[in-house]
């Protein structure tokens, strides 16, 4: 059932709607939906509420990315995104194709365009390998194969790699969770009681739940500290801005730069999405704002919290070169133009018209450490997930049974 606008007797007296629950999350992106989903999976009978502060699910993360099912090829052997964006990209496929879901296995490239990058390249075929996932190594001819435009002097083809809607993915999760679904309302207040807690929303909402789960992406720590728990990180948003090619028959699939392994960021990619289109981006340039999708939109709320934060100026010190230049290729068409040329040099400034731009919820540790992993914490009768940023929609499905195995351990523990 969803529902939104509703009343009754809140905490504090206030008017407000009661609503009882086994489990409470607060977040509908993905991942929230898909904790939602393994829930009823896992245990039916359980009873869930899901509380989102928009009028719909996805308006985040979840609906603002390049819609990429990626294939693990990137990430650390053993680590969480490994092991879920593997599984997950099967099992995301295999949810797409049984509820009638538009999704297409592309597989990509990932092109070496300078000297430099070919150990990082050969590195990444040797990850590939650990993580199980099959690739294909290329010479410059080989890569014509595959995308003629795109000039390389070495790449690998992932052929697991896919695209997809990942707010379809988002609704039909909602559609198939059998989660009670309220819209339109923040979170303001979390009381601790014996039995669990009470949650509050702005809109007069209250909920008493045996066991809750933060899945609150760009606001999680702040719901993590409503709670009473301090994550030992916070968000630091960074914003994805992408452009629209004018000539998609430039591009085939996917094309991907050789990433810096020292950033959890991908680069400027070529994604070809569902519709034919082609998104360009995207860069990865400090938020003013956690849901700021433009330099014009500031918070100061949000950017005090964020310059109260140690790790904030640990990592600006550390990797101010590295920001230097997302900031110049966002500020100048020009310069990010010529970043996308290193890939595809048949493009021109006016193959690029500007689309929708994007959040990215990245969780910084106090030493100004950026978190790689996803990660996961708990507190009595509660579940905080602090990092979820790509490739959590891929791995959404096991990221989302695993958040719901330890929510229903703590709902057994009473």
């Amino acid at each position: 059932m969803q529902y939104a606008g509703v009343g009754g007797v809140g905490l504090g007296g206030g008017v407000g709607v009661g609503v009882d629950c086994d489990v409470l999350v607060i977040g509908g992106g993905i991942v929230g939906l898909s904790t939602a989903h393994a829930l009823s999976r896992l245990a039916p009978g359980t009873r869930v509420v899901v509380l989102e502060k928009e009028a719909g699910p996805a308006r985040h993360q979840t609906g603002r990315n390049s819609g990429v099912i990626h294939s693990g090829i990137y990430y650390r052997p053993g680590s969480l995104k490994a092991r879920f964006a593997v599984s997950g990209a099967a099992e995301m496929v295999k949810f797409c194709a049984e509820h009638d879901i538009a999704h297409e296995v592309t597989g990509k490239l990932i092109v070496a365009t300078e000297r430099d990058e070919l150990p990082r390249l050969h590195a990444l075929v040797q990850r590939g390998r650990e993580n199980g996932i099959p690739v294909r190594e290329l010479g410059p001819a080989q890569i014509a194969e595959y995308e003629p435009e795109v000039r390389g002097l070495a790449a690998i083809h992932v052929g697991t790699t896919g695209v997809v809607d990942y707010g379809r993915v988002a609704a039909q999760l909602a559609e198939s969770s059998g989660a009670e679904i309220v819209y339109g309302g923040t979170v303001d207040l979390i009381s601790r009681r014996p039995a669990g807690v009470a949650v509050r929303t702005t809109a007069g909402t209250v909920v008493r739940s045996r066991v809750l789960v933060n899945c609150a992406g760009l606001q999680c720590d702040r719901i993590a500290r409503l709670a009473g728990d301090e994550p030992g990180m916070r968000i630091v948003p960074f914003r994805g801005e992408y452009y629209d090619l004018v000539r998609p028959s430039l591009v085939r699939g996917l094309v991907y730069p050789v990433p810096d392994p020292a950033f959890p960021f991908l680069g400027v990619h070529l994604t070809r999405g569902i519709g034919g289109g082609v998104h360009v981006g995207p860069n990865a340039v400090p938020a003013l704002a956690r849901e700021g999708y433009g330099w014009g939109t500031i918070s100061p709320w949000d950017l005090g919290d964020e310059l109260a934060w140690p790790g904030s100026w640990r990592m600006a010190a550390r990797h101010w070169r590295y920001g230097t230049g997302e900031i110049r290729r966002s500020l100048s068409k020009r310069s990010f133009t010529e970043a996308v040329r290193r890939l595809l040099p048949a493009v021109t400034s006016a193959d690029l018209v500007p689309a929708a731009a994007g959040v990215r919820a990245q969780a910084v540790l106090r030493d100004g450490t950026l978190v790689d992993d996803f990660l996961i914490r708990e507190a009595p009768r509660t579940v905080h997930v602090l990092n979820a940023p790509s490739p959590a929609a891929t791995a959404s499905l096991p990221i989302g049974r695993e958040v719901a195995r330890r929510a229903l351990a703590a709902l057994a523990a009473g």
